[in-house]
Formats: C-alpha cells, structure tokens, sequence
C-alpha cells in the first residue's frame, strides 16, 4: 500500500532533506572534485561512491516515506463500543492482549499504538517522525534505519572529502574561485555535523529499542517488560527479515517472509 501525508511539518521537513542531500552534491562535484581531483581517479570515484551512497540513501528514505508502516484495518461493518464508553461491558484489553481503540472504533492487535498525525493506529509504533512523513512502524522500520545508515556515511564521506581537496588545492587558484570553495566547504561540514550526529543518535536509539524489545512508545506507556525475552538475532529478523545479514541495509531486498500479519480478528471479536 503507497501510502503519503499531507502533513505540513512533514512535508516540509521532506523538502530540507533533499535540499540538504543535493546541496552536498552539488559542492562535493563543482567544488571540490573538480577544481583539484580532475587529474586523478580518486576525483572520478570519489564522485561515483558519492552518488552511489545518495541513490542507496535516497530509495531507502522513499520506501520509509511511501511504505505501509502497519496501518491497523478499519473493519467495513462499524462496532458498538458505547458500553466502553459509558464505563461498562467489553474490557479495553482482551486474554490475548488485542486492546480497543476509542478512535478508531475497533480492535487492534498487541504493540499496535494510535498515531495522531496519522489519525490510525500503526503495528509496533515507535514514533511518527516528519522526516519521512510517516510512523515508524512495523513494515517500514528497517527503511528507516537504512536512510540513517547511509545519512551517516553521506556526512562522513563529504567531511573528508573536504580535507581531502584542501590538501590538494593547488597554490595557483584564484582568490575569488578559494574564498566561494571556502564558503562552501563551512556550510558542508556544518551540515555534515549537524545531520550525522542527528541519525547517530537516532540510530543508537533505534538498535537500543530493537535490541530491548520496546519501541519508544512502550518505553513512555511503561509496556515492554513484561515480555518474554528473545535473541537478539531473532530481535534483529523481526525488523531486518530472515535473509542474510548482508541484505539488511539493501533496500532493494523484499523479505518474502515478512509479510502483513492476519487480522480477521479485528472481525470475529
């Protein structure tokens, strides 16, 4: 399901990521590639590893921006739930930990949690983030983390890639041409700083709820541990899929065993 929010914070935070993203693009190539590395290979790989770290990060961010986070289904027939609403009858949360959402009007599986931006309830929420303009969910978490992943090497790479070509600038370039590189280089290592400790510290809080079993969610509502432990490899195929862990930051790979769970008991409770 291609799902997008006409969310304004969202959309605009969309819009300053990809500024951001060909920003750094364009100086890396006309700024320091080609006033000093046209000569040598390094220049031409450099620009292509570069590129290749963009379009990896790009595709993973559209696939968590565009993905089905793990949007609870509505069901078509509506529910009486007027006798939890006037504090009788069906108890919030049943034996096997399906709980009732009031705004919603239904029944929804164990971890699912109601997003406001979203106005649904979402599979394993961890938290609804404008920088893709979606929930953090269980479809779409490993997109997520993929576009951190590759925002931390895009920061890294272009930070050296500015020491790099200082060290190479040639004695003879002209004033005007080093003061605009010099301007340029200071806004890409701000931005480069800025954005890598962002997804450093997301990340770092992404793996540690992975790893704890408790998205942020359940971290604030006190709900994650009083589940049975797991592995941390069974942790990690829960989010990643079963394949091997090579293909956990290729966000090209379609797990065939990650597939939406059965919620017919959305209908026969």
């Amino acid at each position: 399901m291609v799902l997008f929010r006409l969310d304004p914070c969202g959309i605009i935070c969309i819009f300053i990521t990809y500024l951001a993203l060909f920003y750094a693009d364009y100086v890396i190539v006309r700024h320091l590639v080609l006033p000093t590395m046209t000569d040598s290979l390094w220049g031409a790989a450099s620009v292509v590893i570069f590129n290749t770290i963009m379009f990896l990060l790009i595709v993973a961010h559209l696939r968590a921006v565009f993905s089905d986070p793990g949007i609870v289904p509505i069901p078509k027939t509506n529910m009486d739930f007027s006798d939890i609403h006037s504090g009788q009858g069906v108890p919030r949360q049943t034996s096997d930990g399906w709980t009732v959402c009031m705004k919603c009007e239904t029944y929804r599986p164990p971890r699912a949690h109601h997003c406001r931006v979203c106005r649904r309830c979402i599979r394993r929420m961890d938290h609804h983030c404008p920088w893709i303009n979606n929930c953090v969910g269980e479809y779409n978490q490993r997109f997520f983390i993929q576009f951190l992943f590759y925002v931390g090497m895009a920061s890294v790479f272009a930070i050296t890639m500015v020491i790099v070509s200082w060290t190479l600038e040639p004695e003879a370039t002209r004033k005007e041409a080093k003061h605009m590189k010099l301007v340029h280089s200071v806004v890409l290592v701000v931005e480069s700083i800025l954005f890598g400790l962002f997804v450093i510290a997301i990340g770092c809080d992404q793996m540690s709820a992975i790893l704890n079993d408790e998205t942020a969610v359940e971290h604030v509502k006190k709900e994650g541990p009083a589940r049975a432990r797991k592995s941390r490899m069974v942790l990690l195929q829960e989010v990643f899929g079963r394949g091997h862990p090579i293909t956990w930051l290729w966000p090209f790979y379609v797990d065939r065993y990650r597939q939406p769970q059965d919620c017919t008991m959305l209908y026969n409770v």
